[in-house]
């Protein structure tokens, strides 16, 4: 049968999702998945999993998100609109996501921004993503250039390494007051801030992760408290985010980040991957991530990550680092 993923599951289904059509609206998509996305399905048949017997979240199988490296994981069979990459070393094999629908991308970065930041066109937006600008393929890239362009700012925009250029526009834009967004790769913000620190009381910085061998590697939390040292500030915001995700996490301050409410995070025993924790209302808990983003609809919404994690009662979730034996990648590099 060759059904529409319309008649199943429609984007604005995903986007207007409430807290308790979560599960739901996840068990239906696992449906569409395994029966339209060749691999996850001989995942699944090679752990004997019977569909009609999955109706909790929890019971639902997370492909390993490895698998992005060496198969196309895809659901129903499409010509790509746009292919993301992963950044990595020389020595790694990148992940790819293929994309039937860019719309469905920018629809879920532009309603996650509006909903812990607020409409761009409040803010001006700076990028600092040297390594990301030199290769192609980004999602983070295209996410930023869209909020670039909504900006509408003229001060908005992408800087590589011209860290005088970047110092002069800051202190013009703290000069007038405008709120601004600093949002940059971990190892450009520490290069730029031990070369132009200066208080910022209008700008709030976002780091990305990413160290990728360009500098020691260090801890979230040394990192955050070097950038807060040398620009004066409370707190460093953060964005989780991955080539095989079409949905970001937010944090404010303190490493702890937020989902929109199509995304959630749950955790699995790192010695046992189909150990899922299932009740943490009253304490947190440590463990693998696994990260459920109902955006991916038409790939694969359910991966098991290589990042550790501390998951709070209220939903939040921490980075604790990478797992062991795991690939270096651009983000979440960084164990706290």
């Amino acid at each position: 049968m060759n059904t529409s993923v319309k008649n199943i599951i429609a984007p604005d289904k995903i986007f207007t999702v409430k807290e308790d059509q979560f599960a739901s609206l996840a068990l239906e998509l696992f449906q569409f998945q395994h029966q339209y996305n060749p691999v996850y399905r001989q995942y699944c048949d090679l752990l004997k999993i019977v569909p009609d017997k999955i109706d909790r979240i929890d019971k639902i199988p997370f492909l390993p998100i490895r698998f992005f490296k060496t198969h196309q994981v895809v659901s129903t069979d499409f010509e790509a609109a746009v292919i993301f990459e992963s950044s990595g070393t020389s020595q790694t094999v990148n992940s790819r996501h293929l994309v039937k629908d860019k719309a469905i991308y920018t629809r879920s970065f532009n309603e996650a921004f509006r909903l812990f930041y607020g409409d761009p066109s409040q803010w001006c937006i700076i990028a600092l993503l040297p390594s990301y600008l030199e290769r192609k393929n980004s999602s983070l890239v295209m996410m930023a250039d869209e909020l670039i362009q909504q900006s509408g700012h003229p001060k908005s925009g992408f800087y590589l390494n011209e860290w005088e250029k970047l110092d002069n526009s800051l202190q013009q834009l703290e000069s007038q007051q405008q709120k601004t967004l600093l949002l940059g790769v971990t190892f450009a913000l520490l290069d730029f801030a031990e070369q132009f620190p200066r208080p910022l009381k209008h700008t709030t910085l976002m780091e990305t992760g990413g160290m990728k061998g360009r500098r020691e590697e260090i801890t979230r939390a040394q990192v955050h408290e070097i950038l807060c040292r040398q620009f004066c500030l409370e707190k460093i915001h953060s964005e989780y985010g991955m080539t095989e995700l079409l949905s970001q996490a937010y944090s404010f301050g303190d490493g702890i980040f937020n989902c929109p409410p199509w995304m959630k995070i749950l955790l699995r025993e790192e010695d046992d991957p189909f150990a899922i924790h299932i009740n943490n209302k009253d304490r947190q808990i440590r463990g693998a991530i696994n990260c459920i983003d109902l955006a991916n609809i038409y790939s694969c919404s359910f991966l098991a990550t290589e990042d550790a994690g501390k998951l709070y009662p209220d939903g939040s979730f921490e980075l604790l680092g990478r797992l062991d034996n795991t690939d270096i990648r651009g983000c979440s590099l960084l164990a706290v």
